[in-house]
């Protein structure tokens, strides 16, 4: 749970904390240096204006670059990678964690696009494929702008160690398993293909989210965006899986009751939305498919609905023994892992 003043002044009402004692903790958790973003018009503006930069030279690129030439690129990347570096150094020692990550991904953001402008000045671009096409279709030819990409991601990352730095690497690692994927079929994939990739490496980028997850636990949460592009990559190509039987459909549902648990367990809330889509998906498909004419459906589907309730109320009561019991045989980096998300 988030601890809010409400929470310490209801507290000081019952009298397990002292007022001044309430006043010294808000004080101390606003000084942690981990503090994560919060929901507030501050933190919209930061993130809102961030991602129109960031946009403006990756989803948003036009054309009217390609005037400049391979080496007018480069070199307007690089005084724009210049002003962001500036401005990260700048926010950083104002202790303004959040702008100042913000302009380091900006950095990485620029990477692919400075590639670009210098394989064409020095003429080793492939085709005619532009660089606005970089976000939209899947070459063989991008692999270069990503290897860059994630080089460059990472010393920025390891120099500045904002966890908004994470997002560029998520999503270039995406991209690459599409695009590598295209190198190794000779640039014959087939949609069949893509949803085997993206299910693949969504899967390997969960594996890499947990371990990340488990090598930071005491520190800032840099696998949050890893969890993200991992279970939408994961999901989405699950979801696209031609399913000819019942069964099949059933293992699905399960999938995605297992993603809710894992979410819980975890408490990544990306888990939880994308398994209770798909169960909800598989829902539909009984009412509209299979039990299109059955009275009892809606009626045991409400049954199971308030069995699954009555279980709620069951783990709430022994939720304490069951889960120290399960932890016990859990490895002591998992065990810490689980501890430093609840309360």
């Amino acid at each position: 749970m988030k601890i809010t003043k409400e929470n310490l002044k209801l507290a000081v009402k019952e009298n397990i904390l002292t007022s001044d004692q309430a006043d010294e903790l808000i004080a101390f958790l606003k000084s942690q240096p981990n503090i994560g973003p919060i929901f507030d018009f501050t933190h919209v503006l930061y993130y809102f204006g961030g991602l129109i930069a960031i946009g403006a030279m990756t989803l948003f690129m036009n054309l009217g670059w390609e005037s400049f030439g391979g080496w007018g690129i480069f070199f307007i990347s690089l005084i724009y990678a210049g002003v962001g570096l500036k401005l990260t150094n700048h926010f950083q020692n104002k202790g303004h964690a959040i702008p100042a990550g913000i302009c380091a991904t900006f950095v990485v953001a620029l990477t692919p696009l400075a590639i670009y402008g210098l394989q064409q000045a020095f003429g080793f671009w492939p085709d005619e494929t532009a660089y606005n096409e970089y976000h939209r279709y899947i070459k063989w030819h991008w692999i270069y702008l990503e290897l860059g990409t994630l080089a460059i991601a990472t010393v920025v990352a390891w120099k500045y160690k904002y966890p908004f730095l994470i997002m560029p690497i998520a999503v270039t690692l995406w991209y690459m398993s599409m695009d590598l994927t295209a190198m190794i079929s000779g640039g014959d994939i087939t949609w069949e293909l893509r949803k085997l990739v993206s299910m693949y490496s969504g899967i390997l980028m969960l594996g890499l989210a947990f371990w990340v997850d488990v090598r930071a636990r005491k520190t800032a949460d840099y696998a949050f965006w890893l969890y993200i592009f991992g279970v939408m990559a994961f999901w989405c190509g699950l979801s696209a899986q031609n399913s000819d039987s019942e069964l099949s459909k059933f293992i699905y549902f399960m999938i995605n009751v297992f993603m809710i648990g894992v979410g819980v367990l975890l408490i990544r809330r990306v888990f939880v939305i994308f398994g209770a889509l798909g169960c909800s998906g598989y829902l539909g498909h009984l009412a509209s498919s299979v039990f299109e004419d059955s009275w009892l459906f809606p009626i045991a589907l409400t049954a199971i609905g308030l069995f699954i309730i009555y279980l709620g109320i069951i783990w709430q009561k022994n939720e304490a023994a069951i889960t120290e019991r399960a932890r016990s045989i859990l490895p002591i980096q998992i065990k810490e892992l689980l501890d430093s998300k609840v309360v």
